[in-house]
């Protein structure tokens, strides 16, 4: 939607120059917008200024932070508007300028963005992973009966040796030994070519 500026009220006056032996031109722009009527020229639009930030804008907290901004930069340059029948055009064309600004560091931090690592193994880590997964099981079933319980209990259901001794009613002793025997024969049997 096109930015509709108010029309300009007719012309200022011409700025005397030195040589008509008045004020210098610097003078003369230096009053510029005074604060009060900058002001007053926001409270009184500050909604249609929401509004055209609105426009180009997709939520209302950087609306309002853009309306806000673009007081204060008008603000700071007020002395340089010469006209103050202009104050609420110079507004206007800020909030555009700083919704355009707002919308280019948005694209430009999509981005920047880093693009997420896949949460799935490759095609061929996955093979690895099987590989390891099934030999382990297959070792696993190749040791004794108590040498299994306990380390299935101790390792993969992550209890500790007394909580292991209690399940399978055995000395903590004896888990202990259980463990140690079993983790040396899964060893050996992982090491083994296949």
């Amino acid at each position: 939607m096109p930015v509709i500026a108010p029309m300009p009220a007719a012309r200022p006056a011409r700025v005397p120059s030195q040589r008509d032996g008045a004020e210098p031109a610097e003078n003369a722009v230096a009053a510029g917008t005074t604060v009060d009527h900058l002001t007053e020229t926001y409270r009184a639009h500050y909604r249609s200024l929401l509004g055209l930030a609105a426009l180009l804008l997709d939520d209302t907290a950087s609306c309002e932070d853009v309306v806000q901004e673009a007081f204060i930069r008008v603000h700071s340059a007020r002395k340089r508007v010469r006209d103050p029948q202009k104050t609420l055009a110079y507004l206007r064309q800020t909030v555009v300028n700083l919704s355009r600004s707002a919308l280019r560091r948005r694209i430009l931090g999509l981005k920047l963005l880093s693009k997420p690592m896949p949460d799935m193994a490759s095609a061929e880590e996955g093979a690895y992973d099987q590989l390891e997964r099934d030999s382990l099981i297959k070792a696993m079933k190749g040791l004794q009966r108590r040498q299994r319980e306990v380390l299935v209990l101790r390792y993969f259901a992550d209890m500790t040796e007394a909580q292991v001794a209690e399940t399978l009613g055995i000395s903590i002793g004896s888990v202990k030994a259980y463990g140690s025997r079993g983790i040396a024969a899964l060893r050996i049997a992982m090491e083994a070519p296949a």
